[in-house]
């Protein structure tokens, strides 16, 4: 479920990028047919893209059902349990949000509905790993907890600001046609934009005759935004691997996830710079919102492993005392 959820994911990145969110203007059929019955034939140009993405989102919104069942009847755990209850009030919320992205024409809808998303992928992901064997084995040997409390904190600061950082992205896409700085790692040959009227008309009678669409000092800005917030979190997940190494290097786990997320940070930073440089090209576009998906996973995977430990101990030693 998480691997669909991610290329659904990748789906309405997809969509977005190519500008073909209305490509299919009726929901929830599909020019009046029952949507898994409209012909193939017709899965043309945009529709293709748009109708792929109604269908993904079915077989998401299945599976989830048969998660939280399958949870619901076999899981002794009360709280996981209830993340599978949790997932299926989220999928039924995501799906109204994505119909009414159609039928309102409010782009304010569609960055709900992408950043709730991201948010399902996270729930997704806990219930992946407490599901695993891996979760039942989780220990606190031969670790300092008192060194974990502030790694953990790095890792929830991190996962927060990715989380935030995907929501600007759903913001700008949503919001702009085209992208509203053209240049990396400058911003219209400057370090800091100059957005007075002035500099915006002039800059937006060089769009024009590029025949590229306006743009306003707020959507420069939350570009400007993007790119800041982008350091901030390069700087933590770099440090967060360096404390891992430093005070819990013999939790593989932890080693591992920790030199997989800088690497992810490296691919996606290339592909910020790359989606500025093509112009904001579908497939790279879309591939940056992928491997910014897959950081919040790492984070919340890794959020929930020092959880699970500092929670184990902290049992023990409540049974300890007792």
């Amino acid at each position: 479920m998480c691997v669909a959820t991610l290329f659904l994911i990748c789906s309405g990145g997809m969509v977005t990028s190519k500008g073909v969110g209305l490509a299919v203007p009726d929901w929830p059929t599909t020019f009046g047919y029952n949507m898994f019955l409209f012909p193939v034939s017709k899965w043309v140009g945009g529709i293709f893209f748009e109708h792929t993405h109604r269908l993904i989102a079915s077989i998401v919104g299945f599976m989830t059902i048969i998660l939280a069942v399958w949870l619901g009847l076999g899981e002794d755990r009360r709280w996981v349990r209830s993340l599978g209850y949790l997932a299926l009030a989220s999928v039924i919320l995501q799906g109204v949000l994505g119909g009414l992205r159609v039928t309102t024409l409010k782009d304010e809808i569609g960055i709900f509905h992408a950043c709730l998303a991201q948010a399902f992928l996270g729930l997704l992901v806990v219930i992946a790993l407490a599901t695993t064997k891996f979760w039942q084995t989780i220990s606190s040997e031969d670790v300092d907890l008192a060194k974990l409390a502030p790694i953990k904190s790095i890792a929830v600061f991190t996962t927060v600001l990715i989380y935030i950082q995907l929501a600007l992205g759903a913001t700008m896409r949503h919001q702009h046609r085209d992208l509203a700085i053209l240049d990396f790692p400058a911003a219209y040959r400057q370090w800091i934009p100059d957005t007075s009227a002035n500099a915006i008309a002039t800059i937006n009678a060089w769009r024009d005759a590029h025949a590229l669409s306006d743009v306003t000092a707020f959507q420069i800005w939350l570009q400007m935004a993007h790119r800041f917030l982008a350091a901030i979190i390069a700087v933590a997940v770099i440090a967060f691997c360096l404390r891992v190494w430093r005070d819990a290097g013999r939790m593989v786990s932890l080693r591992r996830l920790s030199i997989l997320w800088v690497a992810l940070l490296l691919g996606q930073v290339t592909l910020g710079a790359w989606t500025i440089w093509s112009n904001k090209a579908a497939d790279i576009a879309t591939a940056h919102v992928a491997i910014g998906a897959t950081m919040l996973s790492f984070g919340v995977s890794i959020c929930a492993i020092l959880w699970r430990i500092l929670r184990s101990q902290s049992i023990e030693k409540g049974a300890f005392n007792a």
